[in-house]
C-alpha cells in the first residue's frame, strides 16, 4: 500500500493535529518508518496508553493507519499516510484562528526540541557529520513579493536535493544519513524605523520525507497562517 505524497489540512484534519505529542508521532513515523505505540512512547518519553490513544486519533483523522499484516493482537503496528503536511488556507486559518495557532506552535515546538537534541548528540556524531552542524540567521530587509519569491528559490532547491537523493537510494554511499533542514522565513513586524537588521551567518554545527510537516518538503508547517 502506496503512502500518498502530501496530505492538505482540512478543518478537521487541523484540529486533530493541534497537539504537539502528535506532530511528534507523524514525524517519527514519516522519519524513521512504521512503529508501535510502546516504540513511539519510549522515544518521546510517554507512557504507552498515551501513545496508543493519539494513534487512534490520528487514524480517524486519515494521519495514519495500521499495518495489519504486521504485528499480532499485542503489538498493533502503525505507518504514516502520507510523506508530508500542507497547510496553506487562508480562509481556514481564518475560520480556525485557535486550532491553527496550536497546531502552528505544535510544530514550532516540534522543531525546537529536534534541535536540542541534534546539539546534545552532535559531539557524539563521527567526525565527519559534525561539520555539517548549522544554526545560521539571516536578516534580510525584504518586500512581501520578495519573502515568496525566497520561499519558492529555496524550496526548488530542497525539492531537487529531494529528488536525487530518492533516484539515487538504491546506490547511497554508506555514510549516507538522513539529514533534516528546517525553514523559517519569519516576518520582524517590530523593526519599523528603517534600519537593516544584522545578519549573522551562523556555524555552530549542526525535525520530508524527513518527517515531515512544510510546505513543500518538510513535515508539517505552513504557508497560510
Amino acid at each position: 500500500m502506496e503512502r500518498s505524497d502530501e496530505v492538505r489540512l482540512d478543518a478537521k484534519g487541523l484540529r486533530a493535529m493541534a497537539h504537539p505529542l502528535r506532530v511528534q508521532i507523524v514525524g517519527l513515523l514519516r522519519r524513521h518508518g512504521p512503529s508501535t505505540a510502546t516504540r513511539l512512547a519510549q522515544r518521546l518519553g510517554v507512557n504507552s496508553g498515551s501513545a496508543s490513544y493519539h494513534l487512534r486519533q490520528l487514524a480517524e483523522a486519515g494521519f495514519v493507519e495500521e499495518l495489519t499484516d504486521r504485528g499480532n493482537a499485542r503489538e498493533r503496528w502503525w505507518r504514516s499516510a502520507h510523506r508530508m503536511t500542507r497547510f496553506d488556507d487562508r480562509e481556514l486559518a481564518a475560520r480556525e484562528p485557535d486550532a491553527t495557532r496550536a497546531y502552528l506552535q505544535s510544530v514550532a515546538d516540534t522543531y525546537a526540541l529536534r534541535v536540542r537534541q541534534a546539539l546534545g548528540e552532535v559531539e557524539t556524531l563521527p567526525a565527519g557529520w559534525r561539520g555539517t552542524f548549522d544554526m545560521s540567521d539571516w536578516g534580510l530587509r525584504l518586500t512581501p513579493a520578495e519573502a515568496v519569491a525566497l520561499r519558492k528559490e529555496l524550496a526548488a532547491v530542497l525539492n531537487r536535493h529531494r529528488q536525487e537523493a530518492t533516484e539515487a537510494a538504491a546506490s547511497a554511499p554508506s555514510e549516507a544519513r538522513t539529514v533534516s533542514v528546517i525553514l523559517q522565513i519569519l516576518p520582524d513586524l517590530g523593526d519599523e524605523d528603517g534600519t537593516d537588521v544584522d545578519g549573522a551567518d551562523g556555524g555552530h554545527g549542526e525535525h520530508g520525507d524527513g518527517g515531515g510537516h512544510g510546505r513543500t518538503g518538510g513535515i508539517h508547517g505552513g504557508e497560510g497562517a
